[in-house]
């Protein structure tokens, strides 16, 4: 498959990061469209294609992925408009707050409309492991599969409504964002406990780590899994608890629903 990146910030440089990592891919088979040099020497460095016109990356790929901040949206996709051709090629965006229905109006053409995934991953897309939400519109199941597929050969993707993308974002998106503040700032704690702020980091990441295994590999609720450590009068739900009384669930709670607009 060949794949044009248009816009290799920090989430087209994740997404062609782990592209890159896939099994198989052709370097070359990917080119990277974006105006700031910098940019296109880092990626040309890896061994990809690079170009600052958009239409020439898109000209000739299979997939084409724009990944662009929501205002510059319609600008990007006009500009490749007549570039594309919709019975051949894909066209994935990856643009927060867009809705399925503006991307119509603004590509729209006699021929009719492009085969089109509302697409929201994480940064965590660079090591294969988002958790990328599609939202498939103008297409067929057996369009969208092979997209679903190139996506959970990258983490773990999810086919949703387009009412459930902006849940989507604020709970894997921005939730990354979340996590690692709690890494930090349990590894702060750990400082404050007498170790030194690398080892506590790695301690929490571990530790993270180690929690998310184990709940995927017995498929309990959290909760399920707290109360197997939690022994009573311990000095775990003593921990709990005073996180709790400062918050703790509700705070994350809260978080997650202000990121939902």
């Amino acid at each position: 498959m060949k794949i044009a990146v248009i816009g290799a910030g920090a989430m087209g440089g994740a997404l062609v990061e782990g592209l890159l990592k896939l099994q198989g891919q052709n370097p070359q088979d990917i080119t990277v469209a974006d105006p700031v040099a910098e940019t296109r020497q880092r990626f040309e460095q890896m061994g990809v294609k690079t170009t600052n016109l958009n239409p020439v990356a898109a000209k000739d790929a299979d997939l084409v992925a724009v990944v662009v901040k929501p205002w510059l949206a319609e600008r990007v996709l006009t500009e490749i408009k007549e570039t594309l051709d919709y019975n051949r090629q894909e066209l994935i965006l990856i643009a927060a707050g867009i809705k399925a229905e503006q991307v119509n109006r603004w590509m729209e053409k006699p021929t009719g409309l492009p085969r089109l995934y509302l697409v929201i991953p994480n940064i965590a897309i660079a090591v294969k492991q988002s958790m990328t939400f599609i939202v498939p519109c103008n297409t067929t199941p057996e369009q969208t599969k092979p997209i679903e597929d190139l996506f959970n050969q990258l983490g773990s993707a999810l086919i949703v409504d387009e009412q459930h993308l902006p849940a989507g974002t604020t709970l894997a998106s921005c939730g990354i964002a979340y996590a690692m503040r709690y890494i930090r700032a349990a590894a702060e704690g750990g400082v404050e406990l007498g170790f030194k702020a690398d080892k506590a980091k790695d301690i929490v990441m571990q530790t993270m780590l180690g929690a998310v295994e184990l709940l995927k590999a017995t498929g309990e609720h959290p909760e399920q899994a707290i109360d197997r450590v939690a022994t009573p009068g311990g000095v775990t739900i003593r921990g709990l608890n005073e996180m709790e009384h400062a918050g703790f669930t509700s705070a994350v709670i809260r978080g997650l629903k202000a990121g939902v607009r």
